[in-house]
């Protein structure tokens, strides 16, 4: 499997610049920045919750990990939504939810499944960022400025921390 036609189209569409990147197979995000031999800083983990009875995406560069407290917080402040049970979604949900893409390979274009998607400020800093392209063994380079084209409502925030 290559990168599904429904992003590529996705991306089209959009009119944005994307590099398509082939690589060995890798399941994590530091795997593939060191395989790609990139910052982890530019590679972009895409974290799915559950927030209530709805999925959201997260995406947050590879060299930190998510602040579930502050994730929480910022839900229930952007999203006008009090008292979310916010937690990471199971694979089984997962699965039946996302369709079209490879567990631990799901892009950060939450609005492609109809879902909410936060960004953590610190990707803001960097020019490009590179993020899964639905399939283990390719990913997708953008420009960072890119990302508020591909995902209009997305929501940016302060929600990760040092490894």
């Amino acid at each position: 499997m290559a990168v599904p036609q429904k992003i590529i189209n996705f991306l089209e569409k959009a009119k944005v610049k994307y590099e398509i990147i082939e690589h060995k197979t890798v399941f994590t995000a530091f795997d593939k920045s060191q395989t790609l031999k990139v910052p982890e800083k530019i590679v972009g983990k895409t974290l799915i919750l559950k927030a209530n009875n709805s999925l959201v995406f997260v995406l947050i560069p590879a060299n930190k990990n998510l602040d579930l407290k502050k994730i929480k917080k910022k839900i229930e402040k952007d999203a006008e939504r009090p008292k979310e049970k916010v937690e990471l979604a199971s694979e089984r949900l997962i699965k039946k939810k996302i369709k079209g893409v490879k567990l631990g390979a799901i892009p950060p274009f939450g609005n492609l499944w109809k879902c909410q998607t936060f960004v953590d400020n610190s990707i803001k800093r960097e020019k490009e960022i590179i993020v899964n392209g639905g399939d283990w063994n390719f990913s997708i380079k953008i420009l960072t400025k890119d990302l508020k084209k591909l995902i209009p409502d997305l929501v940016f925030g302060s929600f990760s921390k040092k490894k």
